[in-house]
């Protein structure tokens, strides 16, 4: 009996090839999914961050805003809260926009999905048809049996054996692509869900936003009746400004001289000790030659230590050796490292309150309400929760605490040649030439007559002053 094995070969062939192209399905254009998924996780980090800054900035402007008169502190952190209530509806949009494209790739693969599983089905019916015909052609005990020898038995069983897995394999991946495309039908449907629900919050964001521009256009309009006030205050803060500016160059300038004078001291110590050394080598060379001239004179040899001793090639002067190069503006091998580790914390650095918001930027800018005056910030100005604690950034020593009309109470400390100034506390926990920690704390804030509370906190290299924000950790 002969019996074709092409037409289950054709069977097999195509069942091979869809059973490919559902493993390939679940890598259609992986990179593109693994991009999506990375934004999404960025995009979620960003919101959850700027919801954070916004809860605490509505916070800190109840207790500002529960004052009966308008100060610039609060529109200050209205600002603030006008600009991240912007981002989040930015953020927002970001969402629409990323979901929509989550939504099309899901519909894309549901299609994709749709099609291989018809395809399967139209395949595992063939080869239903192809089996049926060939059953009532041949009978599969018969066409067992009617073989010649044992091995065309054995090799007919594994002929029927492979066809039933075929068929078995087939209602698997048909079940499993099933499987997959309920999957991602209902992945659409959450996608439409929270679409709907990032839209009402953006519409909700929206809202407050244009209610935050009219309570700042109702304090602008209270401030702008106080113009005299507000110039009062300026001169007032412009005093302050300039008197903790010139503290602070008179503490770097005695933090300079004093590391010169050390720095002097020590090099006449070295050049002492050195000069020392070499006219007691001095001396020992003159005895050696005097005891090598005696041995010949005597006819002796002459001792081998007073020949090397005077065959020794003399040293260079102290003063004429080069000096040290780790040395940096006289700073010693401690303070050095403690400025070269400062410098690598950049943008690294805690905060010196751990809830706040930057109320006002470093630099120069327009007045907020008096037109055409600028002011001039050296650091940046933190508004935060009245009674909160103020802390070190990094490891130093402290070199000043003093007190100062429209200062209050401000600390210096020192990191190698740089310092960091905290200006605007209430009380003081540390004493001058302590040694402190990142994060030890070194007081608190103090609350003004409007309710505001606000450090101001600067960073200087020797006389030069940085913009904080560039070195402090982004929130």
């Amino acid at each position: 009996m002969y019996v074709s094995f092409r037409p289950f070969s054709n069977v097999v062939h195509w069942s091979v090839i869809s059973l490919l192209v559902v493993g390939c399905l679940c890598l259609i254009n992986p990179l593109q999914a693994q991009q999506t998924v990375h934004n999404r996780q960025v995009l979620e980090k960003e919101k959850k961050q700027n919801l954070e800054k916004m809860n605490q900035i509505r916070t800190i402007l109840k207790q500002t805003a529960s004052e009966k008169q308008a100060g610039l502190g609060q529109l200050k952190a209205l600002d603030q809260q006008i600009q991240t209530q912007s981002k989040q509806i930015g953020l927002l949009n970001k969402d629409l926009q990323l979901t929509e494209s989550e939504i099309t790739e899901l519909r894309q693969a549901s299609a994709t999905l749709t099609k291989d599983l018809n395809k399967l089905r139209a395949e595992y019916g063939s080869m239903i048809y192809a089996a049926d015909k060939r059953r009532q052609q041949v009978n599969p005990l018969g066409f067992l049996f009617a073989a010649d020898n044992f091995n065309q038995l054995v090799a007919r069983y594994r002929y029927l054996r492979q066809y039933s897995d075929a068929r078995l394999s087939q209602v698997r991946q048909m079940n499993n692509v099933k499987t997959m495309l309920q999957g991602k039908q209902q992945a659409t449907l959450r996608k439409r869900q929270e679409q709907k629900n990032t839209i009402g919050a953006k519409v909700n964001e929206t809202k407050s936003l244009e209610t935050l521009k009219v309570v700042k256009n109702q304090v602008v309009k209270e401030l702008s009746q106080k113009e005299s006030e507000l110039k009062t205050e300026l001169d007032e803060s412009r005093r302050a400004v300039a008197q903790l500016e010139s503290l602070i160059k008179r503490l770097i300038l005695r933090e300079a001289r004093e590391r010169a004078e050390r720095e002097a001291r020590e090099r006449a110590d070295r050049e002492r000790i050195a000069r020392l050394e070499a006219e007691r080598k001095a001396a020992e060379r003159r005895r050696a030659e005097a005891a090598i001239a005696a041995a010949e004179k005597a006819g002796e040899k002459p001792a081998p230590a007073d020949v090397a001793k005077v065959e020794r090639p003399a040293e260079p002067e102290a003063a004429a050796r080069k000096p040290d190069e780790r040395r940096n503006n006289n700073l010693n091998d401690e303070e050095t490292a403690l400025a070269s580790s400062f410098t690598g914390a950049r943008a690294r650095l805690p905060w010196p309150v751990t809830k706040g918001f930057i109320s006002d930027h470093f630099g120069r800018k327009p007045h907020p309400v008096l037109k055409g005056i600028y002011v001039e910030n050296q650091g940046v100005d933190i508004q935060t929760n009245a009674g909160e604690g103020v802390r070190s950034v990094y490891d130093g020593i402290v070199q000043d605490v003093t007190s100062m009309p429209g200062m209050n109470n401000v600390v210096a400390i020192q990191h190698g040649d740089y310092f960091t100034v905290y200006a605007k506390l209430r009380s003081v926990s540390v004493r001058i030439g302590q040694r402190v920690k990142a994060r030890e704390s070194i007081g608190t804030v103090a609350t003004d007559k409007n309710g505001v509370s606000e450090i101001q906190f600067q960073i200087w290299k020797e006389f030069t002053k940085l913009n904080p924000e560039s070195w402090l950790t982004p929130r």
